[in-house]
């Protein structure tokens, strides 16, 4: 199985941190938010990671290079000036991703989810997300789960961690625009072509500097 990083958005609320370092690129503890995906990673045998770039890429790419370090293969989606969002992303790296299932993983998000539980897991669907109990910034959360497949409405409702697997027939149809992912995981939501599971164990979306600073005092 492949992986994907997403790793190209400005990271507005986190600024000024993010004026002059790549929101990925933020420490918290001991390494950058990125490591601890590609250390996740490494020490579940998946090797080839694909990582999309935007703002302040060259400096992402400086700071990890092809990967060595962590034992992995990275290749780099360059997306320009402009980043295309979680959707327009992915769509412009599937030609890298392998026409096999693959992994995705948020690059702002820190979780103590082992990523090794997915990498064995053949999906009866065309994605299955990882879903989380809602932090207080999103407290309506995004889907429910019932008998295994996401909902858009129901009780109780999660909040999207970030984290999943897709397959390329998801995104069939789609575009290599600007574009969020949301929408498409709603519509498929209909169809019941999505699965989930819930973590009940660690996980923040650091999408402030509030929240970074508190991950950075936990860890």
């Amino acid at each position: 199985m492949k992986a994907m990083i997403l790793a190209a958005g400005r990271g507005n609320r986190l600024r000024p941190l993010t004026d002059t370092i790549p929101k990925p690129l933020l420490k918290a503890g001991s390494k950058s938010l990125i490591e601890y995906h590609l250390l996740n990673l490494a020490e579940n045998g998946i090797s080839d990671v694909v990582i999309n770039i935007a703002w302040l890429g060259q400096k992402i790419k400086d700071a990890l290079g092809k990967g060595e370090k962590y034992n992995l293969h990275i290749t780099y989606s360059d997306e320009g000036e402009q980043a295309l969002e979680t959707a327009g992303g992915i769509i412009k790296a599937l030609p890298l991703l392998g026409d096999e299932p693959f992994l995705v993983v948020n690059g702002d998000i820190w979780s103590d989810f082992d990523l090794g539980t997915l990498t064995d897991r053949k999906i009866q669907s065309e994605a299955h997300l990882v879903l989380v109990k809602n932090p207080e910034h999103n407290e309506k959360g995004d889907f429910a789960l019932k008998e295994g497949y996401l909902e858009n409405t129901g009780q109780p409702m999660y909040t999207y961690s970030g984290i999943g697997i897709y397959s390329q027939q998801f995104f069939s149809g789609h575009a290599a625009e600007k574009a969020p992912l949301a929408p498409i995981i709603r519509k498929k939501n209909q169809q019941y072509r999505v699965t989930g599971t819930v973590h009940d164990g660690l996980w923040t979306d650091v999408g402030t500097v509030e929240r970074l600073q508190t991950l950075n005092n936990t860890l």
